[in-house]
């Protein structure tokens, strides 16, 4: 179940002679603008909520177990996340994330984990924080990306965006052609031979906000682990609530 949260909340790039280098200035430039021009479109596809309530079923696989999971999924826009996860009707785990801080609790083994973003960024090869935990939850890229250049080409008819040469980290970012809406967001540690891979199969348009029906996650390292994530029932704007304490004599994870 510890791995579970872990994947979850995550629960997330000289020319030979002058006309040469005028063609590979042009292209550069056609390469630039065609980048520009899919960030701003996927921009303009605001979300505008203050609270979302989620309610999914959720496929957990690695090489020694596979689970199905209900979450429940609550979120107050840039404020807080809230997941619990029940296993055959019982809840297993929780977690309540914030900006300052990452806290989850799993009853299989009566232990928490309680601190920052650190463990979540080591594990992804990219500085995690709230804001990007909840772009992955929302079908968003979890970087911003007008802060980074992107090479921009069509493959598999998406407009697809890679981060430019990069020895260390690769990051791939692919929209839908007709609304810009995020396809697949693809970050690999080159070096370190370990990926992440999220998948957003579809869309719907409610109240006016685009979110996906669900999220797909295929992450890689020593093992391989799969999580499909469903999202069965989607409100916007009611009161929730989020009930959150670690129970006592449970014991504390410590991440170096």
């Amino acid at each position: 179940m510890q791995n579970i949260f872990k994947y979850i909340v995550l629960l997330f790039v000289v020319a030979s002679c002058k006309t040469k280098q005028v063609v590979v200035a042009e292209q550069a430039a056609k390469e630039t603008d065609k980048s520009s021009e899919v960030i701003q479109k996927h921009y303009e596809n605001k979300l505008v909520f203050q609270t979302a309530s989620i309610r999914a079923n959720a496929n957990y696989e690695d090489s020694k177990q596979s689970l199905n999971i209900n979450a429940d999924l609550r979120i107050k826009k840039d404020e807080v996340i809230w997941i619990s996860l029940k296993f055959l009707g019982i809840t297993a785990a929780k977690a309540y994330i914030t900006p300052s801080k990452v806290s989850y609790y799993e009853k299989i083994n009566n232990s928490y984990f309680d601190g920052d973003y650190t463990m979540l960024s080591n594990w992804l090869g990219t500085d995690l924080d709230f804001q990007k935990v909840q772009n992955l939850l929302l079908g968003r890229p979890i970087d911003d990306l007008t802060k980074e250049e992107f090479i921009a080409e069509v493959a598999e008819n998406l407009f697809q965006l890679k981060n430019k040469k990069n020895t260390q980290i690769e990051k791939i970012f692919a929209f839908e052609t007709g609304n810009y809406l995020l396809k697949k967001q693809f970050i690999n540690q080159i070096v370190k031979q370990r990926n992440v891979n999220v998948y957003y199969p579809s869309y719907q348009n409610q109240d006016n906000n685009f979110l996906p029906t669900g999220v797909n996650i295929v992450a890689k390292d020593k093992d391989e682990v799969k999580i499909d994530v469903e999202y069965k029932k989607i409100t916007f704007n009611e009161d929730l609530n989020f009930p959150y304490s670690i129970p006592n004599g449970y014991k504390q994870i410590i991440i170096d």
